[in-house]
């Protein structure tokens, strides 16, 4: 008889289990595995970074350090160099004490003889300077220029009645047209301490202190009308000996405030009107004029229009009267300096533009 064949459950499901848990255990493996490899790959990435940057900061030192045993180097030479200098010049200073010894020992010989040869030639070059300055007005006035400069190259100096012409007009505020439009309409007090208004005062200043004793003269400002710096002395003449009225025509100069057009042929009338008329006039101004003797109509005026007014004031200044021109800069005026420097020439004056540090 038959076996009957027995199934046992129990161990059938023994297996599966089994093989799941190996199957768990090689999935939990490599899982942990693979993480390990990834965290060990950054890890390691961060290692390197660390290690090239370490890397860079010593090749950087290795440049530091060699440009610095280089300029030890040169610092060195030139510490060299410096201390073969230093005993050439001790040696040179030596060898002059010894000549200035000499010279010395060589003096002593005639020593009383050179003093007084010395001596007489300072007795006559005081002579010199004192019948100079009997001849000029510098003990009624002085004025210093930057550097003591007391000269003015070209500019014939002196007379008997002299004319002193300021440019008081709004382009006396500034070289630039633009600067002049914004300076214009500022307060006075700005206006006054203009720098190129200041320059035609010291120049003005300048040639005051210049006055022979025994002349006269006369000081107009003009822009459209004449103004002379001492007040109601027009058409008249004054003593340079009256150092007094000199300086306060000087203090009314700085308180005028530079405005207007400008009128040459106004001002050659009043230059006419004087008796005797001067025998030297210096117009300090910085360009040709904007009107004549009456207002224009229109409020601009072309380069050619101003040369026409020019050579109409022209014909009116009285001849045989050298003008000496002194003229400063202007932006927009080309002929100018030309006009004048004819103006000059024609009357047997002297014509400059002086630089801005002047007097």
């Amino acid at each position: 008889m038959a076996r009957k064949r027995r199934f046992t459950t129990f161990s059938l499901s023994f297996l599966d289990i089994m093989s799941c848990g190996f199957g768990a255990v090689a999935l939990i493996f490599l899982i942990i595995k693979h993480d390990v490899d990834n965290q060990a790959e950054i890890e390691n990435e961060e290692l390197l970074a660390e290690v090239n940057l370490l890397q860079e900061d010593i090749r950087d030192g290795e440049e530091g350090l060699v440009r610095a045993r280089n300029t030890l180097s040169a610092l060195d030479q030139r510490l060299a160099d410096a201390e073969g200098l230093a005993t050439r010049i001790i040696k040179d200073i030596d060898l002059s004490r010894t000549r200035i010894e000499d010279l010395l020992s060589d003096q002593e010989q005639d020593s009383i003889e050179a003093l007084e040869k010395k001596l007489q030639k300072l007795r006559e070059e005081k002579k010199e300077l004192e019948q100079i300055e009997q001849d000029r007005g510098n003990d009624v006035r002085q004025y210093v220029g930057q550097g003591n400069r007391q000269y003015l190259t070209g500019m014939k100096l002196g007379g008997s009645h002299i004319l002193i012409l300021l440019d008081a007009s709004a382009s006396m505020l500034d070289d630039s047209i633009v600067n002049i439009i914004r300076r214009r309409n500022m307060p006075d007090d700005v206006k006054r301490t203009a720098e190129k208004w200041q320059r035609a005062l010291a120049t003005v200043d300048w040639l005051s202190a210049q006055f022979p004793q025994q002349s006269q003269y006369q000081i107009y400002t003009f822009n459209t009308d004449i103004q002379a710096a001492v007040t109601d002395t027009e058409n008249t003449w004054l003593n340079v000996r009256d150092g007094a009225e000199l300086e306060q025509g000087i203090l009314n100069l700085r308180k005028r405030v530079p405005e207007g057009g400008t009128s040459l042929e106004k001002l050659f009338h009043a230059v006419a009107l004087l008796d005797p008329l001067p025998d030297n006039v210096y117009l300090i101004t910085d360009g040709l004029p904007t009107q004549g003797m009456k207002k224009p109509k229109r409020n601009t005026i072309s380069g050619a229009d101003r040369v026409k007014l020019f050579n109409r004031a022209f014909e009116v200044l009285p001849e045989g009267i050298p003008v000496n021109v002194i003229l400063a800069p202007m932006e927009g005026d080309p002929m100018a300096a030309a006009a004048f420097w004819q103006l000059a020439q024609a009357t047997n004056g002297s014509f400059i533009s002086p630089s801005k540090d002047w007097p």
